[in-house]
């Protein structure tokens, strides 16, 4: 960043900032000002950014072209001011040894960036994620990029109609994410582990994922689906045909909870979109969903029956277990779908199949148990009775 040092003002970390000193006495400061900003708690004046010297009191001397005054910088220059800074090692070292320091040249390989560079002063720059006066780390919950925060302020350029319409783009990317198993994750349960937008797009290289980089993006955090679907028929059939992989079934910010009816001949299925009744993918795919359908009735079947153990008070803790393995199977299997191999699947559903015919094993033989508990309670009661009844006759005979 050598070549920009003639054009921006030396970093200036006086501790004394009469910028700021000045503007508080006159109540000017900027809005949205936050002595908060991680640049006021690092001493860093108003000068490292706008210019000037921040040393002098006088306002004609501060703000001078010979102290290389800029004030409110050109848009275009934003991402190099910021840059002066972030993208100097030496520099970051002092105050976050592990942060990255290739972030503007990621902006400017980024759509935003590139855009901007091109002269299109729409797009967003550094300040317009960050703010330019309120600035707080990432993980500051009141931070505009703490994780939590990232759809509203993505959405508020992407929510807006008007200027979405002048690049042909939609404007309900938060209206469809917010319905979205991942959106209800991180917006109504408040699970910072779940993807926000810039764990698909990026951070400051932030561009559309490609039918070729996608399955890497969804493969962060479902890795087997991944690993599975390369390693499928289908896998090649979708880049013969340009498919976008993962999201020509799931969907892109509206991804909903995955069901079984998702594979078949149902309604709801993916399959019959490429596949007809004769073909052997319409085929397999039927028998996959009866496959996991039946699973997942007799596994529901079983919770009923362990529900019934634990109402009548008998030992349910090998059903639960044996139940707590068959789930995971069920889960095992539904993933193996993204292998599209029947086989391999049906041998993971027999696998859950045996788990809940021990669950129901043990079960029926709880409540026979019980049966013959309460027949034993019964007749013991009953001999109880016919003993005291026996001795009241006696001593009534007696008396």
């Amino acid at each position: 960043w050598r070549q920009y040092e003639e054009f921006f003002p030396a970093l200036n970390e006086s501790r004394i900032d009469q910028c700021r000193l000045c503007h508080e006495e006159n109540e000017i400061l900027p809005e949205g000002f936050s002595s908060e900003d991680v640049h006021v708690k690092a001493n860093l004046s108003c000068a490292a950014c706008h210019g000037g010297s921040s040393e002098s009191d006088d306002g004609e001397i501060a703000m001078s072209s010979k102290n290389k005054f800029i004030g409110v910088p050109a848009k275009k220059n934003i991402p190099l001011i910021c840059g002066k800074c972030h993208s100097n090692i030496d520099y970051m070292r002092i105050y976050q040894p592990r942060i990255a320091t290739d972030q503007t040249a990621q902006y400017y390989k980024s759509v935003h960036g590139k855009m901007l560079a091109n002269g299109d002063n729409n797009v967003a720059d550094c300040s317009s994620c960050h703010t330019a006066h309120s600035i707080l780390r990432v993980k500051d919950p009141r931070s505009t990029v703490y994780h939590l925060n990232v759809p509203g302020t993505c959405n508020k350029c992407h929510g807006d109609k008007e200027l979405m319409n002048n690049y042909g783009l939609n404007a309900n990317e938060y209206d469809e994410y917010s319905q979205s198993v991942h959106g209800q994750a991180l917006l109504e349960r408040r699970d910072i582990g779940a993807p926000a937008c810039n764990d698909c797009h990026g951070n400051h290289g932030a561009t559309p994922p490609g039918y070729e980089s996608v399955s890497h993006v969804c493969g962060m955090c479902h890795v087997n689906n991944e690993d599975y679907f390369k390693s499928s028929i289908m896998f090649t059939a979708f880049e013969k045909n340009d498919y976008h992989s993962c999201e020509q079934c799931h969907g892109y910010h509206k991804i909903l909870k995955p069901s079984d009816d998702m594979i078949g001949s149902g309604e709801k299925s993916f399959c019959i979109k490429c596949h007809t009744p004769n073909d052997k993918g319409y085929k397999t795919g039927v028998m996959i969903n009866e496959s996991l359908v039946g699973l997942a009735s007799i596994y529901d079947s079983a919770k009923v029956e362990m529900n019934e153990v634990q109402k009548i008070g008998m030992n349910d803790v090998e059903i639960g277990f044996a139940l707590q393995e068959a789930n995971q199977k069920l889960i095992e299997s539904r993933t193996l779908v993204h292998t599209f191999d029947y086989e391999k699947i049906s041998a993971k559903i027999a696998e859950g199949d045996s788990l809940v015919n021990t669950a129901l094993n043990i079960a029926k033989s709880q409540s026979e148990e019980y049966e013959s508990r309460k027949m034993g309670f019964i007749y013991s009661l009953m001999g109880i009775l016919l003993f005291v009844a026996g001795i009241y006759l006696k001593l009534k005979v007696g008396k």
